[in-house]
């Protein structure tokens, strides 16, 4: 159905425009009519050429889906109707996928399908989590209650993510960059100097030497030395790709001195927190295990979390399992105990969770505080070296003409 932009004036003679989707021009008159507002320009949309073309479509970010969470609720919660609380998303969305998308989400409720079925058609924006919740709100009347905790929680979740981002992308960058600044050094710089060098002849010292030696077999090698690089990140990614290699890779991560400490953090501030906000949102608990376990984005985590999950149906309680499996902290096992005893899992959870995204915070801040002067001295040592080999025979040569 083609969309017509307009514009036009209302009763009050202030201008508006917009776009509408009809048959024809007429409907849009007709539309604009009922709205009581007078057409100065009705014009059919261009079609995208590349609509059909995935690949060249926006991408939905998180945070479009958080404020389409939050609007929802907000909607629902002051009484409009589901239809026209979509309707209005649906309308006033830039993202050219996302509007898409609530539009055929908004004519599947219109069919009679349920939000969540809806919801769940589109799984690369709507998680498991997300969809699982908003059964769960639908079938307890309380979906603007659960939409906001959704967003409340995707929130929390994208920032543990950005944290964890920022630490990972600092060392990569100055390890890149300090790679690119010795790679052109040694290609470049020093066959220069080794030129002049051999112009002045005798004997150069052995520090000259080995960077000269270092230098010659760069430049006449850079070529494997590339195609080397990119045989093994594209190897990697395919081992990785395979359940055997994310299996070993995952629980290596998870065992790195100073990193595997930050992940094992925010595997147990994600897991307490999608927990929390499930089993508050009514969702059975064996039902949250297996989403939060498929959402885990660490297959050692996710393993463990299956473990539980398995234990639970066999009648045993969640505590245990977990305090067996050796990736969550005894202190989680603990509380997770408390929360058991006494009934309130949800809450005892939510606490774990706002605990350890304080020491998300923390362990992200000391790492960036002994990474910076790592890497400082590690440049310092690498291009300083570099430099100082090559000014070595400048220095003697001016020893030997002073002397």
């Amino acid at each position: 159905m083609p969309v017509f932009i307009w514009k036009g004036e209302d009763r009050k003679g202030t201008t508006q425009k917009g776009e509408i989707e009809a048959p024809h021009e007429r409907a849009v008159r007709a539309q604009l009519g009922r709205m009581q507002i007078k057409p100065t320009k009705i014009k059919e949309k261009p079609k995208d050429l590349f609509e059909n073309v995935s690949f060249m479509q926006p991408k939905v970010q998180t945070a479009e889906v958080v404020v389409f969470a939050r609007q929802f609720a907000t909607m629902i919660d002051a009484g409009l109707p589901l239809i026209q609380s979509l309707d209005i998303l649906y309308s006033q969305q830039e993202n050219k996928t996302f509007k898409k998308t609530l539009k055929e989400i908004k004519d599947s409720v219109e069919q009679g399908s349920t939000l969540a079925d809806a919801l769940g058609k589109y799984p690369n924006i709507f998680d498991d989590l997300f969809v699982n919740m908003v059964a769960a709100g639908e079938v307890g009347g309380i979906l603007d209650t659960i939409l906001d905790r959704l967003s409340g929680y995707m929130e929390k979740a994208m920032k543990l993510k950005k944290q964890v981002k920022g630490a990972m992308t600092y060392p990569i960058i100055v390890l890149v960059i300090a790679a690119l600044v010795v790679g052109v050094i040694l290609v470049f710089v020093i066959p220069v100097f080794q030129k002049m060098f051999a112009d002045f002849g005798g004997a150069l010292p052995a520090p000259t030497q080995i960077v000269v030696g270092i230098s010659n077999f760069v430049k006449g090698n850079i070529h494997y030395i590339i195609g080397a690089v990119v045989v093994f990140v594209f190897a990697f990614k395919r081992f990785y790709s395979t359940e055997k290699g994310r299996v070993l890779v995952d629980d290596i991560m998870l065992k790195l001195p100073v990193f595997g400490s930050l992940l094992r953090k925010v595997a147990v501030a994600k897991f307490t927190r999608t927990m929390s906000t499930m089993i508050s949102s009514g969702v059975p608990i064996l039902e949250a295990l297996d989403i939060v376990a498929k959402t885990a984005g660490n297959k050692t985590v996710e393993a463990a979390i299956y473990k539980v999950q398995s234990a639970i149906t066999e009648g045993r309680t969640m505590a245990d399992p977990m305090s067996e499996s050796g990736v969550f902290p005894s202190m989680v096992c603990q509380m997770v105990a408390v929360g058991e005893s006494t009934g309130a899992l949800d809450a005892m959870l939510g606490k774990i969770a706002d605990f350890y995204d304080d020491e998300v915070d923390a362990a992200v801040g000391n790492l960036t505080a002994m990474i910076e002067p790592f890497m400082m001295a590690f440049l310092g040592v690498t291009i300083g070296g570099l430099v100082v080999s090559m000014y070595l025979p400048i220095f003697k040569m001016a020893s030997i003409v002073g002397g």
